[in-house]
């Protein structure tokens, strides 16, 4: 008789320190407190976070497999294995939801071509709590991830994604590495006509959680220090 695999969870983890169970549900717990095997982002802060969930638990018997940018396409398969055992699996980002934003959609994607169940818990995502929050249209959103550094081709990138939100009255979302926030807003306010609608939310579920929706004109009357908080930017234009 073929051995069941054991599933897929995509378990969240919190967007920065806050107590996990203040923004994660029950059942993110109960997910770690029976599952051993784990693919991470970070070893580091997964463990971490884990110790922070249940302090009860045997870090001895964690075992992890790293996934980033860096990751060979072939080492993905070999990450299942657990699963193939039939031994449950986790998932966990270094923020929020795993497979947005973050390499872990990679093992996801391996795990449907190899028949293995995908469970998806609910926790914060920056993305989908900033969209909340900004008052923009949340029927029709784009997340584009990075924006170029080169000043030109950033430039013409916010032109091109402003002239998309305009077309098709699409929100179009972005982040930028923490500690040049404060050059992309620069830029931002530099580029976009007078009357877009921009979005800025910063240090999400945190106690110092800043989130303002204003025109890009108002903006420069607006003094903000992002520098090293993590940040999502939006526009509507």
């Amino acid at each position: 008789m073929q051995q069941p695999k054991g599933n897929l969870y995509l378990i969240p983890c919190t967007l920065g320190d806050t107590p996990p169970l203040e923004v994660l549900p029950l059942l993110v717990k109960k997910a770690i407190e029976h599952i051993n095997h784990y693919v991470v982002e970070h070893e580091k802060n997964a463990r971490r976070f884990i110790k922070n969930i249940d302090s009860k638990k045997n870090q001895t018997d964690l075992v992890m497999s790293e996934i980033n940018k860096f990751t060979n396409a072939d080492d993905i398969p070999q990450m299942l294995e657990p699963c193939l055992q039939g031994f449950d699996l986790g998932v966990i980002s270094d923020a929020g939801c795993p497979g947005i934003a973050d390499p872990g959609a990679a093992v996801v994607q391996e795990a449907h071509r190899q028949g293995i169940k995908v469970v998806p818990l609910v926790g914060p995502s920056s993305i989908l709590l900033a969209m909340m929050a900004s008052g923009f249209n949340g029927q029709n959103f784009a997340f584009n991830g990075y924006l170029p550094i080169d000043k030109g081709e950033r430039k013409t990138t916010i032109k091109r994604l402003e002239k998309l939100s305009s077309e098709y009255d699409q929100s179009q979302s972005f982040i930028e590495t923490p500690y040049r926030n404060n050059q992309l807003l620069e830029s931002l306010l530099r580029t976009l006509n007078p009357d877009t609608m921009l979005c800025v939310a910063c240090d999400i579920t945190l106690p110092s959680e800043y989130i303002k929706t204003a025109s890009a004109a108002d903006w420069k009357k607006i003094k903000v220090d992002l520098h090293k908080r993590p940040t999502l930017f939006i526009i509507q234009k």
